[in-house]
Formats: C-alpha cells, structure tokens, sequence
C-alpha cells in the first residue's frame, strides 16, 4: 500500500529533487549561454543584392555564423520580405540595384518608423569619397566596399548588432 501524499507535500519533494539535480549541473560560461540563446533566437540578417552568386555566398557564410538570412534580389523582392512582417536587426545592400538604386532605396527605409532603426551596411564595387558621402546622408552604418574580407564583413556586423541591441 502506498502512501498518500499532500500536495504541499510533493511541491516540497519537488522543488527540492529540482534545486538537487540543478545544482549538480556544470557551470555554463556567459559566451556560452549566449551561443545557446543566438541558436534559439538567431538574429535576421536581410541580404539585398542583385547578384545571384554574391547572394546566395552572402546566405552561406552568415547562416555558419549562427545568423537567420533573408535575400531579395531588389526593391520588389523586398516588398514581400516586408509583408511578412520580419523581425530584421540588420541589413547589408549593394548599392547598384535595378530600378531604385540602394541609395534611393535606403532613403525610403530610412523614413519608415521601425526601419530607419535598423544599422544598414552598403556593399558596393563603387567606393570615391561621393559614395561615402551619400551613404552617411542616406544615414548607412557603414560602406564596405567589394571585394571584402569575408572576415572582417563578420566583425563588422557583430559590432553593429551589439550597439544596437
């Protein structure tokens, strides 16, 4: 015959089984915890570049960083990304886009209520000092210009995310 258990009682065993077998548990490092939370909850990168290849390479590196990423080849593509009501944190764009350059298209951004808190990286072959200009007019974060060091591109975005959070 067993005995009967209140249920005061087994929320005691409980919590106490629980706070044991917690304890027992290694100490986990913050950088790990927050490689932990970055799988969880991974932050969204939004890739606009016409080029298919630099596009889809763009996808590859960032998603071995742990990043989410969106890609849309232009500013229509970027329309349904939109709709979907995407939670983005940060945005790399070829300025030599069709139709509306990225310049023009960031502007736009730029003047959306939610967007224009996003840092915007602009990724172009293009790079005199009036690109420059225009990219800080148009309120960039920053102009990298191609080709770049794949590795630097990491550090540069890591940066960005941290101030922004």
């Amino acid at each position: 015959m067993t005995k009967k258990v209140s249920t005061s009682d087994l929320i005691k065993k409980i919590e106490k089984l629980t706070k044991q077998r917690m304890a027992e548990q290694p100490i986990v490092s913050l950088d790990e915890f927050r490689d932990a939370q970055k799988k969880i909850h991974p932050e969204i990168i939004l890739v606009i570049e016409d080029d298919e290849t630099q596009r889809h390479s763009l996808k590859r590196i960032l998603e071995s960083s742990g990043y989410q990423v969106k890609l849309a080849a232009d500013a229509a593509e970027l329309t349904q990304i939109l709709d979907e009501d995407s939670d983005i944190h940060l945005i790399l764009m070829d300025v030599g886009l069709p139709w509306i350059n990225g310049f023009e298209l960031a502007q736009m951004m730029k003047e959306h209520r939610d967007l224009k808190k996003i840092p915007l990286v602009f990724l172009s072959a293009h790079a005199d000092e009036k690109d420059f200009t225009k990219a800080r007019e148009v309120g960039a974060s920053d102009y990298i210009k191609k080709p770049f060091d794949i590795e630097k591109l990491k550090i540069r975005i890591s940066e960005l995310l941290a101030e922004n959070k």
